[in-house]
């Protein structure tokens, strides 16, 4: 793949201005949320990966997102309805083979039947227009690991011997984006909100292949065949093999779907029957 960088506002209408709020960076699951009837069950899940579509976010800026960043749509970021919070993940445009890394850090999108929310500059180097794109998402297992490994709320870092009163960093931006700074307090002390900080990520973007695909809507994963086709038989659809990290999953699905519209329509009739975690998918 090509690799593109550019550097500070070059993709928006103007720079962010400084933020209002002050940073309360942590690591977070969350609890259950709806958006339009729909509800979503965040839950840990390192090594998630799967397709659907992507919009760019309304969030306000200089608020606070569900991991205690400021918002800002100049940043490479994006919100998620389930994933861990913050994780990395990377996002590929399936209709013009754009590619980009970005850091999922709040709950979203505002509308039923969309897998991903993307900030101004990811969705301007995705190539998106105003509609919704079609995308693959994969997130970065070890990446994302280590953010719940070193952030409040996660699993607390240890820094062995620090000295009182000395000032400890730890650098590691590469995997995430993430500095680590410990002020005081002896080696028993875990960093807090104030001593973490999440670097910028990388304002790029790869050029590959475009690959765009018909609209499904998934309405259930069983681990067993004979299980999905009676659930197909009941409400109506196909089953398709899937992979969920590294098992096998029966998928029912119904379609494939031309349009937007068809697939939105097909999703409200799903969820309508009962079957809450209904998404739509493409392939």
């Amino acid at each position: 793949m090509k690799k593109v960088v550019f550097w500070g506002c070059l993709l928006l209408a103007s720079c962010s201005p400084a933020p209002s709020s002050h940073p309360d960076v942590h690591y977070t699951v969350g609890t259950a949320w709806q958006v339009q009837g729909q509800w979503f069950y965040p839950r840990e899940e390192f090594a998630w990966q799967g397709t659907g579509l992507a919009v760019r976010q309304n969030g306000r800026e200089g608020e606070l997102t569900a991991d205690g960043e400021v918002h800002s749509m100049a940043t490479m970021t994006a919100s998620h309805p389930t994933l861990q919070l913050p994780a990395i993940v990377t996002v590929t445009n399936l209709e013009n083979g754009r590619q980009v890394r970005v850091r999922v850090n709040d709950r979203g999108p505002a509308q039923s039947g969309r897998a991903l929310a993307l900030s101004t500059q990811a969705a301007n180097l995705l190539g998106m227009g105003p509609d919704p794109a079609q995308v693959r998402i994969v997130e970065d297992e070890s990446a994302s690991r280590q953010l719940a490994e070193i952030l409040p709320g996660g699993v607390a870092l240890q820094i062995d011997a620090a000295p009182r009163e000395q000032v400890v960093q730890s650098s590691l931006g590469g995997a995430g984006g993430v500095s680590v700074v410990a002020v005081g307090g002896g080696a028993e002390a875990p960093p807090t909100a104030s001593g973490v900080r999440l670097a910028d990520m990388p304002v790029a973007y790869a050029q590959g292949y475009a690959a765009p695909g018909m609209l499904w809507v998934e309405t259930m994963d069983f681990t067993s065949r004979s299980a999905a086709m009676m659930q197909a038989g009941s409400h109506g659809g196909v089953v398709r093999p899937v992979m969920s990290g590294q098992s096998m999953m029966w998928a029912v699905r119904q379609g494939p779907f031309a349009t937007i519209s068809a697939a939105d329509a097909a999703l409200k009739r799903a969820l309508a029957n009962g079957l809450n975690g209904s998404h739509i998918v493409v392939e």
